[in-house]
């Protein structure tokens, strides 16, 4: 069996903690490995790593190849989706490459930011999900509902065509509260987990049959393959795909699908009111993380990234604070997190975009202060590591050393600064810093340009293969 990982989210139902460039699946909620590691990691032993494909955006890839580094040896493979153009297409390309270099292979498509704890029965489900994907079944796992969730797409349960298997008798969107609540008492609902088991032909068969635009697009980019023109004919085609869900596209129209009823506890983690899965309410209901204080609050998520946060008399509310930014709502309005995230993005706010420490493969920066024409940054370089050969054509930089040893690279010199020295970098000089040492390095990083925005960045050389 192989698997596809879809890791291309945009970070907007847990924000503040997550932003555009650091989504849900980058993070560490209660576990000391991000969702995207413990996804990987829940395949084996059943999947090699060689046969896992994580699929995900450009601007990602970097932190998403340092984190698989960390638990797969750097077996696992990367594929990029040319821009994001929700499931469907995403789905598409990865049966695409699969169905060249192994025709017929039986695929997992899983999301990288669900919440599975029991790997044996995550395991028997889909070892359940592959036989009847043997038999030309397009399966979704099913998970019994344990509550009228208004979240969750439901399916509705067919003819029984094994033990705890059903053809799929229709596919229902999110319910409001008393249609929940009547699937819940009929029994003949399942919530709808996103994760998918199929052939990568029949997929590439069911597209061709309901989306015929994407599967023409498709056999383009496959004409492409192994040529000098590949990525600029997968970049072309891809823009012109309509953004469509594997569910709506191919799912609710096929004659051909079944359900498995999963066998593990399983949450899609959809909104800060799911953190209590994770972490285990105390006496009144409260969850806290961080440096909180709470009187008479009951049923309420703390969450405290530096600050100290304190409530009083709060009931079922959630209060995230990062150093950036604060987020303070009603429990059952969660899910409208997104909305919010919309609303900043429409102001014209950076917020959703960032954190002010951003990781990076090489360490760390944090944005300290900015205004008109200047920036100041606090850079951490691991020890051994090196950013890239760069140069920037709006700026200039100074850098201060405050703890460690920095090598510099500028122009065609080289030159090493200790504590308390400083060296500048003109604007337009091929420049890169280093950490030579065993320690971490520092530096205070003083911009000053009419421009000053990650993106002036031109890089020559990078050993994390960014362009």
């Amino acid at each position: 069996m192989k698997a596809l990982i879809m890791a291309g989210g945009q970070g907007t139902r847990f924000w503040p903690l997550s932003r555009e460039l650091y989504p849900k699946q980058l993070l560490k909620l209660g576990d000391s490995h991000t969702l995207l590691q413990q996804t990987v990691m829940r395949l084996s032993p059943l999947i090699k790593p060689e046969d896992i494909h994580v699929i995900t955006s450009r601007k990602l890839m970097v932190d998403i190849k340092s984190q698989l580094g960390d638990v797969d040896g750097g077996g696992v493979n990367i594929m990029l989706e040319p821009e994001p153009k929700n499931t469907a297409p995403a789905v598409g390309l990865g049966a695409l490459y699969l169905e060249r270099s192994a025709p017929g292979s039986v695929m997992a498509v899983l999301p990288s930011d669900h919440l599975i704890k029991q790997k044996k029965k995550f395991h028997a489900t889909l070892k359940k999900a592959e036989s009847l994907a043997g038999e030309g079944y397009l399966v979704v796992f099913g998970v019994k509902p344990t509550k009228p969730e208004t979240g969750y797409g439901y399916i509705k349960t067919g003819k029984g065509i094994g033990d705890g298997s059903f053809r799929v008798e229709r596919f229902v969107e999110k319910p409001d509260a008393k249609t929940a609540a009547e699937y819940l008492e009929s029994g003949e609902y399942l919530w709808n987990s996103g994760m998918f088991v199929w052939k990568s032909s029949v997929i590439l068969d069911e597209m061709k049959a309901h989306m015929p635009a994407l599967y023409k697009g498709l056999k383009k980019i496959e004409a492409a393959l192994g040529t000098e023109n590949e990525e600029a004919v997968a970049a072309g085609e891809f823009a012109k795909l309509k953004a469509v869900s594997i569910d709506y596209g191919v799912m609710e129209k096929s004659k051909n699908v079944a359900v498995v009823e999963a066998e593990f506890d399983w949450s899609d983690l959809g909104s800060w009111s799911a953190i209590e899965e994770i972490i285990e309410p105390d006496g009144e209901g409260n969850v806290t993380v961080g440096k909180v204080v709470s009187l008479s609050c009951r049923d309420t998520t703390f969450y405290a990234e530096d600050r100290l946060v304190a409530g009083i008399g709060l009931e079922g509310m959630v209060v995230v604070d990062t150093p950036d930014a604060t987020l303070i709502c009603k429990k059952d309005m969660a899910q409208n997190v997104k909305d919010v995230v919309a609303a900043i993005k429409h102001k014209g706010y950076d917020e959703y975009i960032s954190h002010k420490t951003v990781q990076r493969p090489w360490g760390s920066y944090t944005v300290l202060q900015s205004g008109p024409s200047y920036k100041i940054k606090r850079i951490e370089v691991k020890p051994g590591a090196k950013l890239s050969l760069q140069v920037h054509q709006h700026r200039s930089e100074h850098w201060v050393v405050v703890s460690g040893t920095a090598r510099a690279t500028k122009g065609d010199t080289v030159e090493t600064i200790h504590i308390n020295e400083s060296t500048y970098i003109p604007m337009s000089t091929l420049h890169r810093l280093e950490n030579p040492g065993k320690v971490p390095l520092q530096i205070i990083e003083v911009q000053n340009g009419e421009y000053l925005e990650e993106d002036d960045i031109q890089r020559f050389d990078d050993v994390y293969g960014r362009q």
